[in-house]
C-alpha cells in the first residue's frame, strides 16, 4: 500500500485547529447519540475522521471545518448504517431512512429533532453548511448529495441481490457513492468564495478536482478490498476487475494500484494548467482578484487531499482488519437498527 511519490512529493499538512476539532467532533457524536458511548470512547480518534479533514480543508476557518468535520463523521456513520442494512437485509429500514435524508436535505430545520439520530444529525449538519455561502451554493449541494443518497440505494440493490457491476459502471456509480462532488463543493467555503459556474465548470479546474477525489476513492477501493472480500462485498474495483475482466487477486490489486499511480502523475500536470487558469482570471478588477485567490486555495487544498487520503488509510483503524475479531463485522459499528435495543 506504500506510494513513495506521496510520501515525497505531497507533503502532509494538518490544520491548526485540528487538536480542538478532535474533541469537539468527538462530542458532537456523543450529543447526537450517532454512536453508542462506548463505542465512541473506544474507537472514535482511532478512526482518524476529523485526522482527514484536517488534512484538507487545510485553509478553512475553524467554524467551517468543525461544521465539514462534524458532517463527514456523519458520513462515515451513515456508510455504517448502510452496511448493517444490508448485511442484516433490512431493506425496510433502508428505505424509510433514505427517504428521511431526502427531505432532511430540503428542509433541514424541520428535522432537526427527528427521533432518528442519523437523521437529526445529518440536519444539524447540512444546516450549518448551509450559513456559509448563497443559497445557489445550498442548492447545488442538495443536488449532488441527492444524487449520492440514490446511488447508496443503488449499492444497496446491487449488494442485496449479489450484482457485481462491471468496471465502467462501478467507476460511475462510485463516483457518487464516494461523494467526489460533495467533497469538492465544500472547496468554496474553505476558501469563503462560491465559485461561479464559468470558473468551476473550467476543464482545467474540473479535471484537477477529478483526479483529485478518484485517487481517493480507488486508493480506498485499495486498501479497503480485505475487508470487502471478507464481508462478501460487492462493490470495489478490484472486484469488479476479478469479476468481469477475468483478473487474478494479485493482477487486480497491481490494476488498481496503476490506476491510482496513474491519477497522482495526471493531477500533478492538472494542477499546473488549474494554476494557470487562476492567473488568466486574475484580470486586475476585485472580482477577478478575488476568484483568482479562491482558486488558487481550491487547488492547493485538492493537492492536500492525497496526502490527507493516503495517511487516513495507513492509520484509521476503519482499515486494521487484521486486528479485528471477525473480519467481515467492524469492532466501531453496531449491528442494532434504529430504534432497536
Amino acid at each position: 500500500m506504500a506510494l513513495p511519490v506521496i510520501e515525497s512529493a505531497f507533503p502532509r499538512q494538518l490544520h491548526p485547529y485540528w487538536p480542538r476539532l478532535q474533541e469537539t467532533t468527538r462530542l458532537w457524536v456523543l450529543e447526537k447519540q450517532l454512536m453508542p458511548e462506548g463505542k465512541v470512547r473506544e474507537h472514535a480518534d482511532g478512526l482518524c475522521y476529523t485526522d482527514l479533514m484536517a488534512g484538507f480543508y487545510v485553509n478553512a476557518p475553524d467554524e467551517v471545518l468543525q461544521a465539514i468535520a462534524d458532517y463527514s463523521a456523519w458520513f462515515f456513520i451513515w456508510d455504517d448504517r448502510h452496511d448493517r442494512d444490508i448485511v442484516h437485509g433490512r431493506a425496510g429500514d433502508w428505505r424509510r431512512l433514505r427517504n428521511r435524508l431526502h427531505a432532511a436535505l430540503d428542509a433541514p430545520r424541520h428535522h432537526l429533532h427527528h427521533p432518528d439520530p442519523l437523521v437529526a444529525g445529518f440536519a444539524d449538519s447540512v444546516l450549518r453548511l448551509y450559513g456559509f455561502l448563497p443559497r445557489t451554493w445550498n442548492q447545488r449541494f442538495a443536488r449532488h448529495f441527492h444524487a449520492v443518497i440514490e446511488a447508496y440505494d443503488r449499492e444497496f440493490r446491487n449488494r442485496t441481490q449479489g450484482y457485481i457491476p462491471g468496471v465502467e459502471e462501478y467507476l460511475a456509480l462510485r463516483r457518487h457513492t464516494f461523494a467526489h462532488w460533495i467533497w469538492t463543493d465544500l472547496l468554496e467555503p474553505s476558501s469563503g468564495c462560491e465559485l461561479p459556474d464559468v470558473v468551476r465548470e473550467n476543464p482545467a479546474y474540473r479535471r484537477a478536482a477529478l483526479l483529485t477525489q478518484e485517487f481517493a476513492a480507488w486508493y480506498n477501493d485499495l486498501c479497503s478490498l480485505p475487508k470487502e472480500i471478507a464481508g462478501d462485498e460487492v462493490h470495489n474495483l478490484g472486484i469488479s476487475l476479478i469479476t468481469h475482466e477475468g483478473l487474478t487477486l494479485e493482477e487486480a490489486v497491481d490494476e488498481v494500484r496503476r490506476r491510482v499511480e496513474t491519477c497522482i502523475q495526471d493531477f500533478l500536470e492538472a494542477e499546473r494548467e488549474a494554476l494557470r487558469f487562476a492567473d488568466a482570471i486574475a484580470d486586475g478588477s476585485a472580482r477577478g482578484k478575488k476568484l483568482s485567490t479562491a482558486l488558487r486555495a481550491n487547488v492547493s487544498n485538492m493537492r492536500n487531499w492525497f496526502s490527507s487520503v493516503y495517511w487516513f488509510h495507513h492509520e484509521s483503524g476503519r482499515y486494521m482488519v487484521d486486528s479485528w475479531d471477525d473480519r467481515s463485522t467492524p469492532p466501531y459499528v453496531t449491528n442494532e437498527a434504529a430504534g432497536e435495543k
